[in-house]
Formats: C-alpha cells, structure tokens, sequence
C-alpha cells in the first residue's frame, strides 16, 4: 500500500517540478501515510534537462528502492522521498565515490589543495549568504597559466543560511579526506553537494572568477621560503619553552607529590565543575568533594601492581580496565582511559558528570576518580564474576551459559530494562545511554546486570524527546538505524539496542557474528522472518527451551520485535517494556516490520556509497559519476 502510495507521489513530483522548476519540496495529508518529497536541480541546469532528469530519478527510485527513506542522486538533480517529515532540517551524511571512482593526481599537490579550497570557501559562502534564493554558486580560480580549477556548490532551498553554510563546511571537510589531491572531485549529502574540475563542467557562464590574493611564480616560492623558515623558528622557540617547562615540572614533582592549593581551575575541565562541585589545579590534579571521592594516581599505580598486563581484565575504545586490590582490602576495577586522547578526556567528564549523580542497583557504581596530568583513571566496584552478558549470556559456547537456567536469564533481561527505566524517567537527569551493548552490562556475584560505561551518553532537558548529532558514535548491530544513518537519537536509540541484546540472549548468537549469515541479512531479520512464518521457536537456543516456559519465551521475542520497529514512534518505551516483561498488560499488540540493524556495511557506506543497494534495506544512496 505505501509502495503505491510513493510511486503515485513521485509522478506527481515529477508533474509539479515541471511547472515550478529547478526545486520543490511537496508532501502529502498528515496521516499516517503521508510522503514528504524533494527534487532538486543543479542551479544552471536547463528547464528540459532538469525535467528529464528528475523524471528519470524518480522512475529509478521506484524500481530500485523499497526503504521508507531514500534518495538518489544524478548528475544534475537529486530526488528524495520519506515517510517522514524531513524539511529544513539538516543532518549531514556526506557520500562520495568508492576507490574505483578516481581522477588524476593533481600536480603539486600542496598548492593545488590551497586554491582548491580558497575557491570553494569563497562560493560556499556566497551560496548560503548572498545568492539566497537559489543557494547555488559556481566559480573558478587560476591556478597558472594553463590550469583553472572550476568548483559548484549547492544546498536545498529549504535550508536556512547558517545550516547551508554548516553543511557546505562539512562538505568541504569530507572533500579533503577523499579527493584533495586529485584532479577532480566531488561529495554529495542530503541537503548539499560540492564538486570541482580541472576543466568548465558546468552550463553557468555567470561564474565567480577568483584570485589568490599570494604572490605568484618566484615571489610566491620566496614568500613560501619565507612562510617555512618562520613556521621552523616558531616550532623551536615553543619546543624550547616546552622542554623547559617539562623539566622543571618534573623538578617540582620530585620535590613534593601534594599540589599547591590556591590554583585557578583549569579550563581544560571546567565543564567538570558545576555539576559535582569538582575542582582541577592548572596542573591538571583532581580535588576531592564529599560527592566525588578523589583517589591519588599513586594508590592506584599500587592497587593495580603499576597498571601490571596481569591484572587486565579488558580494553574498550577509549581505555583499559584493571583489577586492583586497595589497602584496606577492598577490591576495585580501575578505568584508565588513554593519556593522550582528547576523546577520552571527553569520554572521562562525560562519565564523572552523569555517574556522579546516579545511584540505582542497575547500573555500576563509581567509588572514586582521579585525573593528574595525562592520567585519567575512574574507580568502580569491582564484580567477582568478571562478567559481562557478551561473555556469560550470549555465547552459546560458553561453560557458564550451560550452568544458567531461563529465570537467571529473565532477571538479567528485567535488571537491565529496570536500570533503563531509571535513566530514562526516575533519575535527577534524563540520559540516553547511545552504546548498550552486552560488554557494557555487567554481572555481579548474584548475576544481578549493572549498566556500565556511560562515556558516549547524554543528558536530555525535561521535555526533550529527541536530538540530533553529526558525530555518530556507539557500536554497529546495536545502534538504531535512525541514529546510525541520520544522527538522531531518543531514548527510543536505547529501546532498539535494548532489543538486540534480548534477541541475543534467547537465540545465544551474536549480533556481529551474524550479518549475512545463510538465514538472513541480520540476527533481527531472521527473527522477523520466523515470526512471520509461526516458526519463531526455531530462534531459541536449546539450553534455554529446556529450562524455559514456550510461553514465556514467546512473549519476550514478541517484545523484542516491538523493540525494534521501524517507526521509532512505534517502539514501547522501557517502562512498558518492563510492565510487559511482567506479563501484566495481556497480549503484547503485533509488532511491525522492524528496522534491521546496521552492520559493518553501513560503514563501509558511509564511506564509499556508490553501490545502488543497502543491505539494511533503511536507505538508498546511488551515485553516478560524470
């Protein structure tokens, strides 16, 4: 039905693009069928050649895509439909060619990349500040005598300046990563494209014509000369100071271990100080509160026999994890995040901000923390068990997966939904976790789960529902589609990755280690498969059908495909997850077509996305060179 309904929208696009030219945006009733669409032009294409290109990428669309969400790109146009509202809202996912799609190496690459990028500045910013009406400039640039650099930018018309400059910018970023040094290139989004050539790709004959306001031929080498002899002098004047710096630092450590008080707070980590009253020297040493405890780096360094390989109990993207044994006797794992990250010094305030404030039986409990200079360590307490679900309650080969019975299970699945209800609606703050994943819940000594690592949350306002990001971050498989492919999260991003850990534990296979299996694209739509088919028991792995009521396994894979519905809207949030878990609300309602989790492809999609087809069936992005 809604296939229909898109197919009629598009020729109606198509119809209505031919009277208005050159962009629309058009959609449909407010219903629940309703389509958003867009097409737009390349700001010099002709009206005929406009119209036959929106006509063909539409008529592409419709035999290609079957996704709620997808656009396509040509040379000269671009055509997107959802079935949701996606107007004036900007969320960049720039796409460019793979790496069999590549120009010529430029000659000198250097100065190439240099006027490259003043051409594309200059008409970046006259596209979103002064051609305001089309968001459209072309412009060119001489390189030499014989070589001109011809650049276009554009944005959809439904963008406001700031969001079209914001999206040009990211353009440009993602241009450099791919395609500086080639002759030719481009980067395509949603809502804006940018592209360049060595020759006059372009129709416009109105084109911003630049000069490099350096010096040219043997001034420019001596200014250059110039430029690198001064760059050198700066870099070993501050080598100098810092040297110097170091060592008298150095000097005053070795003299005393305590820090002087009466420190400014460093700037590095002011973020730190209102929430939880905590204070940070100019050297970077952490001052204890009554809310915070402060451990020093030394106890630790002891604690931990040095950080010693021994007592390693696992490493995760921005640190290391360590037992240690305190000197009252009380045993603790150790967090040290990586000493020169600037992530992980992210990832360290994010986590003393949020655990600082949250106490429940869910989620694991930081004792302590402590930061001196590039050290960054954080303090919990430690699980005999040196458990996480990943390793006890997913892999079906492990010994002690045989020893736990389908209630042990149940408390594991229900603790964990109980400390999601807490961060979503009980706790002082609203937070959305953004990376569940069985390695983040852990097991203490009576299997109780403890929510752990709360580096990638966030803290959401009172009557906040959703947020959009453009560093997307958490972990492939568990990630909602709508968070991994557009940036937006919700505490329903949760939801979805609370599902996949469910489906998980009653199948006990891996997400991961499923994707394109013989059964299915992914662990979530061999699930659906099976529950279309009434066979849905072939999902439970035999260990647990011998400890388990069918019914009562049933009811939590009926639960998790309502997880991980396609419409976030659709998903139950985690208290009525936890009602339904009890089994007080009566029959579950029927779940819809989930949205299947992205894996590794969606990576790789985002990085090359010349293909015509996702796996994920979420989106379809097709690129055709010129």
């Amino acid at each position: 039905m809604r296939s229909h309904s898109r197919d009629c929208f598009l020729r109606v696009v198509i119809l209505e693009l031919s009277c208005q030219y050159e962009y629309g945006n058009y959609s449909t009733n407010k219903g629940l069928n309703r389509i958003c669409g867009q097409a737009l032009c390349q700001g010099d294409a002709s009206s005929a050649a406009c119209e036959g290109c929106v006509s063909n990428a539409s008529q592409e669309i419709m035999n290609l895509c079957t996704a709620e969400d997808a656009l396509i790109w040509y040379e000269l146009c671009q055509v997107r439909y959802s079935f949701q509202d996606f107007f004036s809202k900007m969320v960049y996912t720039g796409k460019y060619p793979d790496s069999d799609y590549r120009e010529k190496l430029a000659s000198d690459p250097a100065r190439f990349y240099t006027y490259l990028m003043y051409l594309m500045k200059n008409i970046s910013n006259e596209a979103a500040y002064v051609n305001t009406t089309q968001m459209f400039a072309m412009g060119k640039i001489n390189k030499s005598v014989s070589q001109t650099i011809y650049g276009l930018v554009q944005c959809t018309r439904d963008m406001s300046d700031k969001d079209c400059d914001s999206c040009l910018d990211s353009a440009l970023a993602d241009l450099r990563a791919c395609c500086y040094t080639q002759e030719g290139g481009m980067v395509v989004s949603r809502t804006c494209n940018v592209s360049y050539e060595l020759y006059h790709f372009f129709n416009g004959s109105t084109t911003s014509t630049l000069s490099y306001p350096a010096c040219t031929g043997d001034k420019w080498k001596k200014g250059m000369i110039g430029l690198v002899i001064g760059v050198l002098g700066l870099l070993l004047a501050v080598l100098a100071r810092s040297c110097a710096l170091y060592f008298n630092r150095r000097k005053e450590k070795q003299d005393s271990s305590t820090f002087r008080p009466g420190k400014k707070p460093r700037a590095l980590l002011n973020d730190l100080t209102n929430p939880v009253q905590v204070e940070i020297t100019e050297e970077g040493n952490l001052v204890s509160s009554e809310e915070l405890p402060f451990m020093d780096v030394a106890t630790l360094k002891a604690a931990t026999d040095d950080f010693s390989s021994s007592k390693k109990l696992g490493q995760g993207g921005f640190g290391t994890v360590y037992k240690g044994l305190l000197s009252d006797g009380k045993e603790v794992a150790v967090k040290r995040l990586s000493r020169k990250s600037w992530q992980g010094l992210e990832e360290f305030k994010n986590e003393v901000i949020l655990i600082a404030k949250l106490q429940h039986r869910n989620l694991v409990k930081l004792l302590g923390c402590s930061i001196e200079g590039d050290e960054k360590l954080l303090v919990y307490k430690f699980m005999p068990t040196k458990a996480s679900i990943s390793t006890s309650s997913v892999n079906s080969y492990s010994d002690k997966r045989e020893q736990l019975d389908w209630c042990t299970y149940v408390s594991i699945i229900d603790g964990i939904a109980r400390g999601l209800v807490y961060l979503h609606e009980d706790s002082r703050l609203r937070i959305i976790h953004r990376d569940l994943k069985p390695s983040n819940v852990l097991l203490d000594h009576e299997m109780v789960a403890k929510i752990s690592d709360f580096g990638m949350a966030r803290i959401f306002c009172e009557n906040q529902s959703s947020a959009n990001t453009r560093r997307v971050v958490g972990t492939y498989g568990y990630m909602a589609p709508e968070y991994a492919m557009g940036g937006l999260f919700s505490v329903k991003s949760d939801v979805f990755s609370f599902s996949v850990i469910l489906l998980e534990i009653i199948s006990g296979k891996r997400s991961s280690k499923f994707y394109l299996t013989e059964h299915a694209q992914t662990l979530l739509a061999y699930a659906w498969k099976l529950w279309t088919q009434g066979r849905e028991l072939e999902l439970v792995d035999p260990s647990l059908a011998k400890s388990g009521s069918t019914a009562e396994i049933v009811r939590c894979i009926h639960i998790g495909l309502l997880c991980v519905q396609e419409d976030p809207g659709d998903r139950p949030t985690m208290s009525e997850i936890v009602t339904l878990l009890g089994g007080q609300k009566g029959t579950p309602p029927e779940p819809k077509k989930p949205a299947f989790s992205v894996g590794r492809l969606v990576q790789e999609l985002n990085q090359s996305s010349a293909t015509n087809l996702s796996v994920n069936q979420m989106i379809v992005s097709s690129i055709l060179p010129r």
